[in-house]
């Protein structure tokens, strides 16, 4: 059996990113070098009082997933929650650094045409206004700019969808991380059924797709659909799981696809992060997206001096018992690689703007809750207490 710690790597993918940060470590950071985006000078209008962002990213190795399902039972409709998950990857980080409103979008979609439809380029593309429109609805104001959509096959296995964001606001408003002794953290969850949701959510998001696809799918896929996965990674780690796509899992009073499950949409908390920061702005000491790194994410904002505790953490959700059940990950990996329940997290030093954002968040249907605490240290660290397990990581 291949060490779980070093499985993971084996597919191909990290966790950490910590060849991307090693690269990109000498690089200019911007105007405010610890927000959760780069920010660079108002470029577009040249006002020494504004500042813009652009954002780039995808829904990684989740379409590989999408095909999975779309070959398997014909649902278009899930290219739609591929729309929103490469979306929403974009708008919720750049919302962390404040930008809520005015923001500006453009698609970039590599296809393997020989295997993807027209009828899922058209999906995709149109369904992508639909779902800025919806986004209008909560007050969040987003430009379809157009984009590219190219066939390359020699490149592309089944299809890559991909977003670049673009927003210009008050460099008065940005989010500069600055975590401090004392902050509590309130946690938003990434499962359930949020207001604005049709559905529920099994909190997967974008990242982690690939560990999660081959530990709980059924070697049958590797074999059937060849094109889904890098053929240069080691068969051991191809699809070691025990279930199919549409076998159920009973949640509550209801059965889910296993596949469906996996392929929720990554939950956007624009609708929640709009009120938030314009109620609390100046009670906010760092906005963290978990997203690649899940628990350990705040780690790349976190300052030399203090140590943050998770120690009031959500329960696991179901999706993620799946996952740990079917893959023995250790909770040390299962921490890193998923959000384990909550993908958004604020740190405050006011209770009370503490106790006003779990508000705001429950009048959306997404519980929310104070997950932990920032405390002075000499050695810094990311402690996590869950069921009876510490787990402690090192920085």
């Amino acid at each position: 059996m291949q060490d779980n710690q070093l499985k993971y790597d084996q597919r191909g993918v990290s966790a950490s990113k910590d060849e991307v940060h090693q690269a990109i470590r000498g690089l200019d950071k911007g105007l405010f070098p610890n927000a959760f985006c780069k920010v660079i000078p108002d470029i577009a209008a040249g006002d020494a009082d504004y500042c813009n962002i652009m954002h780039a990213d995808t829904a990684g190795s989740k379409t590989s997933l999408a095909y999975l399902y779309w070959k398997e039972t014909g649902d278009i409709n899930v290219w739609k929650g591929i729309v929103e998950d490469a979306i929403v990857m974009n708008l919720d980080d750049m919302a962390c650094t404040g930008a809520i409103d005015n923001i500006v979008l453009s698609s970039t979609i590599g296809r393997n045409k020989s295997l993807i439809s027209g009828e899922v380029i058209s999906t995709i593309i149109n369904y992508s206004q639909a779902y800025l429109d919806k986004l209008r609805d909560f007050g969040i104001g987003i430009t379809l700019a157009g984009g590219e959509t190219a066939d390359v096959g020699d490149i592309v296995r089944t299809i890559d969808v991909g977003y670049t964001a673009f927003a210009r606001l008050k460099r008065s408003d940005v989010i500069n991380i600055a975590i401090k002794p004392g902050d509590i953290i309130v946690g938003f969850s990434s499962y359930g059924q949020s207001a604005y949701e049709s559905e529920y959510n099994g909190g997967m998001g974008s990242n982690g797709l690939t560990s999660a696809r081959h530990d709980v799918l059924d070697k049958f896929y590797a074999s059937q659909y060849p094109e889904s996965y890098n053929p240069n990674i080691p068969q051991d780690v191809v699809y070691t799981g025990s279930k199919r796509l549409t076998d159920k899992i009973t949640i509550g009073n209801d059965e889910i696809n296993i596949g469906k499950l996996l392929l929720s949409p990554t939950r956007t908390y624009m609708p929640l992060l709009k009120p938030l920061i314009q109620n609390h702005r100046h009670n906010i000491h760092g906005l963290i997206h978990c997203s690649g790194g899940g628990q350990t994410k705040v780690s790349k904002f976190m300052p030399s001096d203090v140590s943050i505790i998770k120690d009031q953490l959500f329960d696991i959700p179901p999706l993620f018992k799946l996952i740990k059940a079917e893959s023995g990950l250790s909770m040390r990996e299962m921490f890193q690689v998923f959000n384990m329940g909550h993908r958004l997290e604020c740190y405050t030093p006011d209770i009370n703007a503490a106790e006003s954002m779990i508000d705001l968040a429950s009048k959306l249907g997404i519980e929310a809750k104070i997950i932990g605490k920032v405390v002075a240290s000499a050695s810094p660290s990311i402690i996590i207490s869950h069921e009876g397990e510490t787990i402690e990581y090192l920085y």
